[in-house]
């Protein structure tokens, strides 16, 4: 073992890009863990019930698992494009690459993924000409090698409450990240042109706040619906779509704000809508759905609703039937009656 372990502190490292969020990867594993819970017990129900409670437990930890995993994404507004645009700073290089812009509740994420050349491309460039014939080019789908090094970057600004989107920027200035990532960084900096900073940090503030709302109403309507008060957790599920779909038009607030134009090299990068925003706009829409539907059968036939939600209601109803019957047929109770009687005759 090495002094530092076999690393040379006064060389430039291998950079790793980054991969899955963290925080959106732990929520992922704890709600498949809790339904992987639930499978292992399936089996333990008897009867249709088996079936109420797979669907009823199910549904209720993909709205949960929805509701919280969005928070941690970067999917909520996303563009691609592919482009031959400039490298580094001072340098005439240029690269074929994969740029996306992943824009978040709490940040911005720009990936940068080096795209494969054709052999065209590689002989109209004498260097490239050169070293392609010294190594073979890169399989499609892997971080290709351009001018002599592994484009494959994933760099993320955060701009919620506490953090410093700015001094990110430095920071990523001073490490001398590639142009496409610094550019489309740049446009969501305080003192960018483009002014759009500030509205996008209080949409996705905003947006957060009022999911953590519908996150605890979720929780208050699984305690609700266990209850014989149905009408409440009818009442909680509309008010957890409620606050999802307001999340949905705070974010959806920026949409007229008009964004800078992106161009990367001859190529124009335009944002639309991304899975997490269409997610929780039907998450929302499913929520409110189902309050309605509880609220309807509340109303209309308490009875199935009973039986859905605990799934043993005509049991135990005809388990009640048939207990009376047993109590007042037994033969030692009669004995003990009669003898009862008998005493206190004589007496």
């Amino acid at each position: 073992m090495t002094l530092w372990n076999g690393v040379l502190p006064f060389y430039p490292q291998p950079r790793h890009a980054a991969g899955v969020s963290v925080p959106l990867l732990i929520v992922i594993l704890v709600f498949l863990a809790l339904a992987a819970s639930f499978l292992l017990i399936l089996p333990g129900i008897r009867g249709h019930s088996r079936w109420f409670w797979l669907v009823r437990v199910l549904l209720s930890l993909f709205i949960g698992a929805e509701i919280v995993a969005v928070h941690f994404s970067a999917e909520w507004s996303v563009g691609r494009v592919s482009t031959n645009t400039s490298y580094k700073a001072f340098s005439a290089a240029r690269v074929r690459a994969h740029v996306g812009l992943h824009v978040g509740l709490e940040g911005v994420n720009v990936t940068l993924t080096g795209e494969e050349l054709r052999r065209s491309e590689l002989l109209s460039c004498p260097v490239l000409a050169v070293r392609s014939r010294v190594t073979p080019p890169p399989s499609a789908g892997n971080p290709v090698q351009q001018l002599n090094e592994t484009i494959d970057y994933n760099e993320q600004f955060i701009w919620r409450f506490g953090e410093n989107y700015a001094g990110a920027y430095t920071e990523a200035l001073q490490k001398g990240l590639p142009d496409p990532v610094l550019y489309l960084a740049e446009k969501f900096t305080p003192s960018s042109p483009c002014g759009v900073y500030r509205q996008y940090r209080l949409a996705g503030h905003y947006a957060s706040a009022t999911l953590w709302v519908a996150f605890c109403f979720w929780l208050l309507s699984n305690v609700l619906l266990s209850m014989p008060v149905p009408h409440y957790g009818g009442l909680a599920l509309l008010i957890t779509g409620a606050f999802a779909l307001f999340s949905v038009f705070a974010f959806a607030s920026i949409s007229s704000v008009s964004l800078c134009q992106l161009r990367l090299g001859s190529s124009e990068l335009t944002t639309h809508y991304g899975a997490a925003f269409w997610i929780t706009l039907a998450t929302g829409i499913l929520c409110l759905l189902l309050g309605v539907a509880v609220l309807s059968l509340h109303y209309a036939r308490p009875s199935a609703l009973r039986t859905f939600l605990d799934g043993s209601g005509k049991g135990l109803e005809s388990q009640a039937k048939g207990s009376s019957p047993l109590i007042l047929n037994n033969p030692l109770h009669k004995q003990f009656w009669a003898s009862d009687l008998t005493i206190s005759t004589n007496l």
